[in-house]
């Protein structure tokens, strides 16, 4: 459909916001996920309908299907919905079927493999060109190849097929393979749909190699129909992903040109279903040409479906294609939707600017980029947060806040190595300097001397809504624009060290799990690792061996282990994940002989020692708990083990000797937080109608509150920001810095219930240099021995270190 450039008329602004208001009143039946949840990750994948669900629930429970290379009515009934699906996905394409095949796959990198391995085993392999922008998948078809080349910009590949830049690596009788994306999956921009044409003119007017086009079209279809009306210049192979145009189901396609299938027959693997006769007898030496298989040679399909085809998939296909066109009559006006929309969020986006006037959002757009009427600009775009100041705010802390609010975006990398170091201005160098740093896709480590690693990609799809833009400026504006400069009042602490005490102690025996009070009249064990029996167990994965947590599994809160000192056991109860039955194991609290060697274990991601216990009844207890196949960990006790973990440093102290021992807490041996933070966290909650938090969700060691002589107006919130350190009764702490808080702190630790508070307060409240602080993190002074003790009561004495 060819549409024309210039102003949109008033009729056309009212049809959009007419179609919009559709989808407005529409989703709420179809798409009742939405109800709560902002979802801006359509280039991740798209929703799934509820008519969709309706329409295969009664398609399965009405026919009878089976195993399509069976010989039964059922199967025939399977092979039949098959053959419709393809000759419809090929309408969808506008595809001609005489001209055209579909071959299904698991996803679109299966599709692209599937046409790398056919090239890899060409007699004299291949050489491969690829775009800069390319996501990874296409990008690792390039260590198949005898050689590859990635083409930087579009100009490159332009002078490329106009032989300017010399193809020195291309040699006669050696195929190349050129691959790109019909739209990129970072930033939404559209790449010319003209290569393939002007490629294969190359190939036909002499050219001494052979050429053929790849085409990523996954995140292109997703909300733009593609045309393969004309043959001659189509790509020769499209994949394509069908779960990002319909969210399920799961599966991916190639389109395969007929004209160019015979490449596709150097592939060497064979599966079930893909060949007529095979031989499995031993050869001799004189039968070495006679063949051992035949490939079928029916149709370009059957000789690439390895196996048996997910049938059940395709016939849920079927129905996806029906019900999207029910919705939303077609992606013709699926992209309408979305451009309007898109010009929407990006106008919104520009808008956004702190109180001295500097921009909140850094858009990445490529140079040059036409009028957003044309169809050059996809419905993603990418971009990354600045302060004030124009210091770019971190992925992850930004991610930690999305998250309380249910708001569900993409941040990182995306898959798109190339898009992402020219956006960000990465050379290689620096790619990989930032991994020996630390980076890795999703960690915490995003921001590298201030730059960022990665963008924040919002992507909108056929169920967008304009209320979707507003809530997601609405949240940028509520927590990230600064109207007036942060002012931090200095605290003097003087005036605190006689009126502070111990206002309760508690441990964590197991990781992630509930806390234990200590009995207020017991003196504890201090050790350097922190509160004896802190942390020192945690719950891993039975398969990944790496501990779990309260983030993906908050029914860990229910989970509630009590020391019992004079039988030296520690008593855990529990809660069935399903018959919500009562359930307790004992452990003693020595370690026992029954541990299993030391396993290679992953806590808060980084790699460490653990033992496993070997008791099948403690793994089905904590398999039982938290409804996935689990085993109960402990911190091993040796003191040369090489995975001993460490406290994390904190820039913002200048306290020597970080690298302090820790069992299984996150970064530091104690976690402190004061009643004076906590009561005027609260008094902002409530003023907003929350629910006031409790000091269990902190999930702290120690609680200083105030003492019985303290009088009204003595308490100073926040005051530990300033703080150095203090003295429990004869015992000096060292403070190390302040928490870096994230969404957990919103589970409700009496019922394992997900909230958004108190995070949502304290990131509009508590950022410090753009990260959300509560608390601070504590460790034994130095040269305190093992034999510390602190018990609840105690007076607390502040330090700021400024007294010698």
């Amino acid at each position: 459909m060819v549409e024309t450039t210039g102003d949109r008329s008033v009729f056309e602004q009212e049809e959009d916001l007419r179609y919009n208001a559709y989808i407005e009143e529409m989703r709420k039946e179809q798409y009742p996920m939405l109800e709560d949840a902002l979802y801006l990750d359509h280039a991740g994948t798209t929703l799934t309908s509820k008519r969709l669900m309706d329409l295969f629930h009664q398609e399965m429970i009405s026919n009878l299907y089976g195993n399509p290379h069976s010989f039964s009515q059922a199967s025939h009934r399977t092979a039949a919905v098959i053959d419709t699906v393809r000759l419809k996905l090929l309408a969808c394409v506008k595809a001609d079927p005489t001209q055209f095949d579909v071959v299904f796959t698991a996803n679109a990198t299966a599709a692209i493999k599937l046409v790398a391995d056919a090239f890899r085993d060409y007699t004299y392999g291949f050489q491969y060109n690829y775009h800069n922008e390319s996501h990874t998948s296409l990008v690792g078809v390039r260590e198949l190849a005898e050689d590859s080349i990635c083409l930087g910009t579009d100009n490159e590949v332009e002078d490329w097929l106009r032989e300017k830049r010399q193809a020195a690596k291309e040699q006669p009788g050696r195929p190349t393979l050129f691959a790109y994306p019909a739209q990129s999956n970072l930033d939404g921009r559209r790449l010319p749909l003209s290569w393939p044409a002007k490629l294969r003119q190359e190939s036909t007017e002499g050219h001494q190699s052979i050429r053929w086009t790849l085409l990523d079209a996954s995140a292109y279809v997703s909300t733009t129909p593609l045309d393969l009306s004309d043959a001659d210049s189509s790509p020769d192979f499209t994949a394509l992903s069908l779960y990002k145009i319909f969210g399920f189901p799961d599966m991916g396609a190639l389109i395969v040109r007929r004209q160019s299938a015979a490449i596709l027959g150097h592939r060497k693997y064979f599966g079930g279903g893909t060949v007529d006769m095979v031989v499995n007898q031993q050869f001799s030496d004189r039968e070495t040409n006679v063949a051992r298989h035949i490939r079928k040679d029916t149709s370009i399909h059957e000789r690439l479906e390895d196996g048996t085809l997910p049938y059940h998939n395709i016939i849920a296909l079927n129905c996806a294609m029906s019900a999207h066109t029910q919705l939303f009559d077609s992606l013709e006006r699926v992209s309408r939707h979305t451009r309007f929309l898109t010009r929407h969020l990006r106008d919104g986006l520009n808008k956004l600017k702190h109180a001295n006037g500097h921009s909140l959002v850094h858009m990445y757009t490529q140079t040059g980029m036409v009028d957003d009427q044309t169809r050059d600009q996809g419905p993603i775009v990418a971009f990354n947060l600045q302060n004030s100041a124009g210091d770019f705010i971190s992925l992850y802390e930004f991610e930690k806040i999305a998250f309380a609010r249910n708001i569900n975006v993409r941040t990182g990398g995306h898959c798109n190595p190339g898009g992402t170091a020219s956006h960000l201005g990465l050379t290689a160098d620096d790619t990989r300097a930032n991994y020996a740093s630390g980076h890795r896709c999703g960690s915490e480590c995003d921001l590298v001397d201030g730059r960022p690693t990665g963008t924040i990609r919002a992507s909108l799809g056929a169920m967008s809504t304009v209320s979707d833009i507003l809530r997601f400026l609405s949240f940028l504006e509520e927590y990230y624009i600064e109207k007036h400069p942060e002012i931090r009042q200095s605290i003097d602490s003087t005036g605190q060290c006689s009126k502070l005490r111990v206002e309760s102690l508690t441990l964590y025996p197991i990781k992630s799990c509930a806390g234990w009070t200590i009995p207020p009249d017991v003196s504890w064990q201090i050790r350097s690792e922190g509160l004896a029996w802190d942390r020192e167990w945690c719950v891993v994965h039975a398969i990944t061996e790496k501990a779990l947590s309260q983030k993906r599994y908050p029914s860990m809160a229910l989970i509630r282990p009590e020391i019992d000192m004079q039988n030296k056991v520690l008593n855990v109860r529990g809660l069935h994940a399903v018959s919500k039955t009562p359930l307790k194991i004992t452990l003693p609290l020595q370690s026992p002989t029954g541990l299993a060697q030391d396993a290679a274990g992953e806590v808060c991601g980084m790699k460490c020692d653990l033992l496993l216990h070997k008791d099948s009844a403690i793994d089905d207890f904590f398999t039982n708990c938290i409804g996935v196949p689990a085993r109960l960990a402990r911190f091993p006790t040796r003191v040369d083990t090489q995975s001993r973990r460490h406290a994390k440093e904190h820039p913002n102290r200048g306290i020597q000797g970080l690298g302090r021992s820790i069992a299984f807490s996150n970064e530091s041996p104690i976690l402190t937080i004061t009643r004076a933070s906590l009561n005027r966290l609260n008094e902002t909650i409530k003023q907003q109608g929350g629910k006031a938090a409790a000091p269990a969700v902190f999930r702290a060691n120690i609680v200083l509150g105030s003492t019985e002589s303290s009088k009204p107006g003595d308490e100073t919130p926040y005051a530990e920001d300033d703080w150095c350190g203090m003295t429990i009764g004869e015992t000096q702490f060292d403070f190390l810095g302040g928490c870096r808080r994230c969404q957990m702190i919103c589970i409700d630790q009496s019922t394992g219930e997900r909230n958004s508070e108190p995070f949502s307060t304290l990131a509009k409240t508590r950022k410090i240099n753009g990260r959300v602080m509560f608390g601070v993190h504590t460790a034994l002074a130095e040269d305190i021995g093992s034999q510390a003790s602190i018990k609840t009561g105690d007076e607390v004495t502040i330090w700021d270190g400024r007294d010698g």
